[in-house]
């Protein structure tokens, strides 16, 4: 209700003015007995200060329901005391009507409404008698007031809950929003810390694990073959070098540092020299003649699932060569890279690698797929161009 009052309050303001002072003046220019004009208008300005100083805080706050009873209350008999002290103060009732249906529910307002109407009739009966004047004016006049005054509350009424209807809307909407939005977070929230878990997999864990296994090496290569540890060392210092330049990309939120520094063939030609330079696999890397650019997203699609899946290899396979492919087909990329291995039951397979590589490819629109057996695995990314 508070919604209504408060856009069409200047509305009623004026209309709360106009009847006051109207019917005020009228009771003034009407009543010749000087007792019954002060206690006519003063009853009138005792009903205008009860609205003003209490009234209007009770309607437009939806206050308690012996609050808005008791509001009532005094409105009528205040309107009975001016009403019986002058008949013109009837007046009035273009302010109090509305204000009675503003207050309570339907049913009692129409029913206290009525009877300030009838207050009219009766006041002058109470005046003049049955012989009054006016009162043949005032009986057909009052059944028409009471009518459109039903009326005109039922429409207030209709508005007032149509108001706030549209306010509990509009709540309900704002928490949809909210609730929308909140969802919105903790999903991009969710998704960024996939993409981060699937990066520091695929580049920060990956280099420290040859680190690790090239530690291991020169652990038991110091002593007995120095070349070979010194090598080794140099391989893990450049590692180290390649994870710090990567986990400076990350943070930046920049391209992975292989595709900032060149192509994509160049990168994953350095993903496949580097698992030859720190094991003794051989490994093969064919590209085809035209690789067609596939923007940032595809390439690092691509890249990623080449440092996977040569990190399988190097972890896993125990293979004595591995095959990297890059090649055009339809319109697509693939990647290929097949070993000799022991092979593995990719749907047995729990870690985060393949599923974070496939989740990879279903985001550019791009597909992955694993053969695997006691012959070798051959793993297949392809991305659209």
């Amino acid at each position: 209700m508070k919604d209504a009052w408060d856009r069409f309050n200047w509305l009623w303001e004026i209309l709360f003015a106009v009847a006051y002072l109207a019917t005020t003046t009228l009771v003034v220019l009407d009543e010749a007995d000087p007792v019954r004009t002060v206690v006519a208008v003063g009853a009138l300005t005792a009903l205008a200060l009860t609205y003003l100083l209490w009234g209007r805080r009770v309607v437009r706050d939806d206050g308690h329901l012996k609050q808005r009873w008791l509001l009532a209350v005094v409105v009528v008999a205040l309107v009975a005391v001016a009403m019986f002290a002058n008949t013109t103060s009837s007046f009035i009732l273009f302010m109090v009507c509305p204000l009675l249906f503003s207050t309570l529910e339907f049913r009692p307002a129409a029913v206290l409404t009525s009877a300030v109407i009838v207050l009219s009739p009766v006041s002058a009966i109470a005046a003049d008698g049955l012989q009054g004047p006016a009162l043949h004016i005032l009986l057909p006049m009052t059944a028409i007031l009471v009518v459109f005054g039903i009326l005109s509350g039922k429409f207030i009424l209709h508005v007032i809950e149509e108001s706030r209807a549209r306010a509990d809307l509009i709540a309900k909407l704002e928490e949809s929003q909210a609730e929308v939005a909140r969802l919105s977070r903790e999903a991009g929230t969710a998704a960024e810390r996939e993409r981060l878990a699937r990066e520091i997999h695929d580049t920060l864990a990956q280099g420290f694990t040859s680190i690790v296994t090239l530690a291991q090496a020169i652990e038991s290569e110091v002593d007995t073959d120095p070349a070979a540890a010194r090598r080794h060392a140099e391989l893990a210092a450049r590692t180290a070098r390649d994870n710090l330049t990567e986990a400076r990309a990350m943070v930046a939120a920049l391209a992975p540092a292989d595709l900032a520094s060149g192509s994509l063939v160049d990168a994953v030609r350095r993903q496949a020299d580097r698992l030859a330079d720190e094991t003794s696999v051989a490994v093969r890397y064919e590209v085809d003649d035209a690789i067609p650019a596939i923007g940032m997203a595809g390439e690092v699609v691509l890249l990623r699932g080449a440092q996977e899946a040569l990190n399988n290899v190097r972890r896993h396979a125990a293979a004595s060569s591995v095959s990297v492919r890059l090649s055009v087909v339809d319109d697509s990329v693939r990647l290929s890279v097949r070993d000799d291995g022991a092979g593995f039951e990719p749907d047995g397979v729990t870690g985060f690698g393949l599923r974070g590589m496939r989740s990879r490819a279903e985001q550019v629109g791009g597909t992955l797929s694993v053969r695997s057996g006691p012959s070798g695995t051959e793993l297949t990314l392809e991305v659209p161009a």
